[in-house]
């Protein structure tokens, strides 16, 4: 398929690259460092190869949501996004941006996620899960009440905030003591952001700001499939679910929330995914440079869905959702009438990895 847009899709500045270390093997840091560093070489030829139009950047995790002073934060958020603005200046037909927030301080997340819509053109704001906070001892949930100031000024600016994963702090992480494989993708991010997306479901958020748009990675993070469980259970029990939110958990994923592709490429998942949440609710996602793009285009280019459907989740739900089809994005498509070739770019792509 042609066209595709991604929007799970990462860099890193020389000040945070580091915060992805742990994520490779020594012997792959390498590897994975000079993806993240690069933006406009390796990764947009990896998109001409597999037929991706654009992709939505956002910074590499933890980042912003793990430095845990204030005015730091504020300040990293800052330089991070006036980077980005720079990257995505030299080629808005290719990226666009999603912003870094530092929820450390709801007013000042606000008020960047304004500047970066507003002035540098953003499409909306990628954090990097709960956040950190210098004299507190716990994890910075979103669904609490001096969050929502923040959340009215999402739902104002009309523009989807994306819920991306982070490994619990150590203190709340005893369960994954002698099994550090269970940490990351394997496990504890999907846990970590599905136990972060109930907590803003059951909060009543989506009662006070119903236009509001959250998205989630990784097909969901293990949610479509545990949506009836979660509101069903123990049906018996009167007191069952006695959440201050007006309806059931699955009317607010349903209506508020999507779901990207990102790093879990099984047609099996997807079509569950479709059933529950339906097709409109889904976007196409690599996951670079953590995952390859090759992974994700080739399976979901020939994944056993309708047309119609792979249409709508590889590009156009994206397109209405962030707003990607304004005269001021030039159509990567037409550009490329000029340029070389899928088929000469790929070979150029395999014979760069031979060397």
């Amino acid at each position: 398929m042609q066209g595709k847009i991604a929007l799970e899709e990462h860099f890193a500045m020389e000040g945070t690259v580091q915060d992805s270390a742990g994520f490779a093997p020594a012997e792959d840091w390498i590897e994975l460092k000079a993806r993240l560093l690069d933006i406009h070489d390796r990764r947009l030829a990896e998109m001409d190869a597999y037929g991706i139009e654009m992709m939505l950047l956002s910074l590499n995790a933890p980042a912003v949501q793990a430095i845990a002073d204030r005015n730091r934060a504020i300040d990293l958020s800052r330089r991070a996004n006036d980077f980005l603005a720079e990257q995505v200046a030299r080629r808005p037909d290719r990226f666009q941006g999603l912003a870094a927030l530092p929820m450390q301080d709801p007013d000042a997340a606000a008020r960047e996620l304004d500047r970066c819509v507003s002035d540098l053109g953003f499409r909306g704001a990628l954090v990097n899960g709960f956040s950190e906070l210098a004299g507190t001892d716990h994890a910075i949930y979103y669904d609490r009440k001096e969050f929502w100031p923040f959340w009215s000024e999402v739902e104002r600016l009309g523009v989807p905030f994306y819920l991306h994963p982070r490994n619990p702090l150590a203190k709340d992480a005893a369960i994954y003591e002698g099994h550090r494989w269970l940490l990351g993708p394997t496990w504890a991010f999907g846990q970590e952001t599905a136990v972060h997306a109930l907590r803003l479901m059951g909060s009543g958020l989506f009662d006070a700001y119903p236009r509001l748009q959250i998205i989630l990675g990784h097909m969901g993070e293990g949610l479509p499939y545990s949506m009836w469980r979660v509101d069903n259970h123990n049906k018996w029990m009167r007191t069952q679910n006695a959440y201050p939110a007006r309806r059931k958990i699955a009317d607010y994923f349903r209506e508020n929330f999507y779901i990207t592709t990102s790093g879990n490429f099984r047609t099996q998942a997807l079509i569950d995914a479709m059933l529950e949440i339906g097709a409109d609710r889904i976007l196409f996602s690599a996951d670079w440079p953590f995952e390859n793009i090759d992974h994700a285009a080739d399976w979901f280019d020939a994944a056993t869905i309708s047309e119609g459907d792979r249409l709508k989740i590889g590009r156009d739900n994206a397109r209405a959702l962030f707003g990607l089809g304004d005269a001021s994005i030039q159509s990567a498509a037409e550009q490329k009438m000029s340029s070389i070739s899928m088929e000469e770019t790929r070979e150029h792509l395999v014979r760069n990895r031979r060397a």
